[in-house]
């Protein structure tokens, strides 16, 4: 009985050496280390320098302006808004 459990385990190790027809690691090696976390931060950055290929809508001295300041970094922050008017504390 304990002989087929070692057997089973070796089987399992030696599995995990398979490789793919290319030859190269099921996971695709070393390259493949962190593959989820780069295509997830990529995701999220946004092109510094966008290039549009359909006209933008509205009033073209705004857009420009707009692209203008967000190349530059000048981008006009929002005013705050209140959400509501009701105050803290128990009265």
């Amino acid at each position: 009985m304990r002989s087929r459990f070692i057997a089973a385990g070796a089987l399992l190790l030696l599995s995990a050496c398979a490789s793919t027809p290319n030859g190269q690691p099921f996971m695709g090696g070393n390259d493949n280390w962190g593959e989820a976390n780069r295509q997830t931060l990529a995701a999220q950055i946004i092109d510094p320098m966008p290039v549009y290929t359909t006209p933008l809508e509205g009033s073209a001295v705004q857009s420009i302006n707009a692209l203008d300041r967000y190349k530059t970094d000048k981008v006009k922050q929002p005013d705050k808004v209140k959400t509501s008017n009701a105050e803290a504390g128990n009265k």
